[in-house]
């Protein structure tokens, strides 16, 4: 159920059976020559659609810019800053449990989302904490769970790529995006065949250690096919994963 395909009545009804809400979370960002820029927020909007239509989870509006200042040096990149990012994320659990959500589970896409959702979520329930008579707010609930961080997709990836997995505009999400948007599928010529691994200090020095955007990886790999593998492997984890999170006491 997408909050934004649906009527204030009907978000009321919904809330009188159950409280919880997924907020797909992304980045636009570069991911390599034939990565989509926003398949950070193409894979778990995908994901969480698809766990809304099979279960009636009410999915909000994917939050589709991040914390990527590290790729600011790649064409089309944005990005918020933390404190902006931790704002955002504040403003929107805050203005949905104004309405009687008290779960939200935010669905992410990018890596370099994790820390500042951490510090968001202390935010959060700092904010509630400290507030006169604080049982005000004391169930709202926040979880970040990463599409590709799952069992099954982990060991999925490892089959279909191996070690030309890598740790950015890698296979297994390039193909997740190319599954959620044939037509919008790109090749594109790479060398060397997996891209060089290791760290990196801001975006210029990104740019000049891995030159193409990618790092330890080969997304020429990407298939339709794959992603197809690869949703159905995250959309079962991740309704069950959801379904735990709203029963957990």
């Amino acid at each position: 159920m997408l909050l934004q395909l649906s009527t204030w009545p009907e978000v009321e009804k919904h809330l009188e059976r159950e409280s919880g809400i997924i907020i797909p979370i992304g980045s636009t960002e570069q991911h390599g020559p034939n990565g989509l820029i926003g398949t950070d927020a193409i894979c778990p909007e995908t994901i969480a659609a698809g766990v809304g239509e099979e279960s009636g989870a009410m999915v909000a509006p994917t939050l589709n810019v991040g914390m990527a200042q590290h790729h600011m040096a790649f064409a089309g990149t944005m990005t918020l800053r933390p404190s902006t990012l931790i704002a955002v994320i504040k403003d929107v659990v805050d203005s949905l449990a104004r309405h009687g959500f008290d779960r939200f589970y935010f669905l992410n896409g990018h890596g370099g989302n994790i820390a500042t959702l951490s510090s968001a979520f202390s935010e959060i329930h700092t904010e509630r904490s400290l507030r006169t008579g604080g049982a005000i707010g004391a169930a709202v609930r926040c979880k970040v769970a990463n599409w590709w961080m799952g069992p099954k997709v982990k060991t999925l990836a490892k089959k279909l790529f191996g070690n030309a997995e890598g740790s950015h505009a890698t296979p297994s999400e390039v193909s997740l995006s190319f599954y959620a948007h044939p037509e919008a599928v790109k090749s594109a010529e790479m060398s060397p065949r997996i891209a060089p691994s290791g760290g990196f200090h801001g975006a210029e020095d990104y740019r000049r250690r891995f030159p193409d955007g990618r790092i330890g990886s080969d997304p020429t790999l990407a298939s339709v096919e794959a992603g197809e593998r690869l949703y159905l492997a995250a959309l079962g984890e991740i309704a069950a994963d959801y379904k735990a999170f709203l029963a957990a006491d």
